[in-house]
């Protein structure tokens, strides 16, 4: 988990230029509403993020961190729901088996929905804040609705670079952590949900451990729409539950023993 490194995927292809665009429109309107400044170098690894922009008009703590986390997760629960509901009802329309896609959406969704709960353990939003969330996530939906329906190759990359930004907002939480810049998140502990879903070790169930859980769960969901993304969408089987003739060569997983920042190219697990 400790070796979860930010990255970035370069855009190829219209499509990904596309996706990479409705993220970065995404993340101004969480930026602004939740304060946080984007340093551009630490996004593309060209600084510590020990280093990041911390001016005091933009230096987030422990109630800026957990609005922004909060806010995140509200929204990355959705994409994963939306397409594993219209691969189900593909499947039955077409009768015929969607090849494993179902299961890892759903299992995407999951995750996302208990790093919300946990967050909401340990912090309670205002009014303010459930309105915006609610309004956040009903154009959310209905956008990631269409545009599933339009083109699921733009919609898993655009889970991917979401995920990016994920991977990036974690890792500059924890970095501030470790500088000492939130001191009432030093010794505060994960809440039960947590240490049960994690199974969380006696002992490492600090914030800043909870966070490096939550960090290894986005950098997963990032390898995987960044490879689901590279695939025929109709055809290819999804690789994160196949089974490979060699399985003692490097292949796609559902751990982080393998894990590729930028997705699996198709001709490497096909």
């Amino acid at each position: 988990m400790r070796n979860i490194k930010i990255a970035h995927r370069e855009a190829e292809s219209w499509s990904d230029w596309v996706a990479i665009a409705a993220m970065r429109t995404l993340r101004l309107g969480m930026d602004f509403f939740t304060g946080y400044k984007h340093d551009e170098d630490v996004a593309l690894s060209k600084k510590d993020p020990k280093n990041a922009n911390v001016k005091k008009s933009f230096a987030m703590n422990e109630r800026k961190w957990m609005v922004r986390f909060i806010f995140l997760e509200s929204v990355a629960g959705v994409p994963g729901m939306v397409g594993a509901s219209l691969r189900h009802l593909q499947s039955l329309r077409r009768m015929k088996r969607d090849n494993g896609w179902i299961e890892t959406l759903l299992e995407e969704a999951y995750n996302e929905r208990m790093h919300l709960l946990t967050f909401m353990k340990m912090a309670e939003p205002g009014w303010f804040m459930r309105l915006m969330v609610i309004g956040a996530q009903g154009v959310f939906y209905n956008a990631m609705f269409i545009s599933y329906l339009m083109s699921p190759r733009i919609c898993h990359r655009f889970v991917g670079y979401l995920e990016e930004e994920a991977v990036l907002t974690y890792t500059r939480a924890i970095a501030d952590i470790e500088a000492g810049r939130l001191p009432k998140w030093e010794k505060l502990q994960a809440p039960e949900i947590a240490v049960t879903y994690w199974k969380m070790p006696e002992g490492h169930r600090s914030m800043k451990d909870l966070l490096l859980y939550i960090r290894a769960d986005e950098a997963k969901h990032r390898e995987v729409n960044h490879t689901l993304g590279n695939l025929q969408q109709k055809l290819d089987p999804n690789p994160f539950v196949s089974t490979y003739v060699d399985p003692s060569q490097p292949h796609p997983s559902k751990g982080i023993e393998n894990i590729r920042p930028t997705g699996w190219e198709r001709e490497e697990v096909l």
